[in-house]
């Protein structure tokens, strides 16, 4: 009993898991997820902006909790990039489908300096976390600039 326990505990994480790759019944359910996942990540992303900015005090636990829900949405919404998802309510340009693999290595780099970006609220250090804020947001608007209708 305990072994089919672990087997179905174990299969059920390893499903869930793929959230990344889920399959999308509809080329509009594929736009609404990637739409959410990016939401939710901006939304995070802003909160760290806003202690960078001076809007509000600086908290290195609070920026360091929401670079990592940041970071873990910055990974989902590649996958939902795929055919047939470029028409309908998205702000995505058409040059995204032509140049996917531009388009990916640009993801790669938000992604890496999202990376950067929970390390540098781990030091408790603003100037850090200010350094590293710009660079992320650098890479967030070179993609919007070159994939993102205005």
């Amino acid at each position: 009993m305990k072994l089919s326990s672990t087997l179905v505990f174990s299969l059920g994480a390893l499903l869930l898991s793929q959230a990344a790759q889920a399959q999308f019944a509809k080329p509009e359910d594929a736009v609404k997820y990637r739409k959410n996942a990016l939401f939710v990540m901006q939304q995070h992303y802003a909160r760290i902006g806003a202690m960078t900015a001076g809007r509000v005090p600086f908290d290195a636990k609070v920026a360091q909790d929401n670079a990592e829900t940041a970071l873990f949405m910055a990974k989902l919404p590649w996958a939902a990039f795929g055919e047939g998802t470029d028409k309908g309510d998205t702000k995505a340009k058409a040059e995204i489908w032509k140049e996917m693999d531009k388009f990916k290595d640009g993801s790669d780099k938000m992604v890496a300096e999202m990376q950067k970006l929970v390390a540098a609220t781990r030091t408790g250090n603003l100037d850090n976390v200010k350094a590293s804020f710009t660079a992320a947001s650098g890479t967030c608007k070179s993609c919007h600039d070159a994939y993102r209708e205005k």
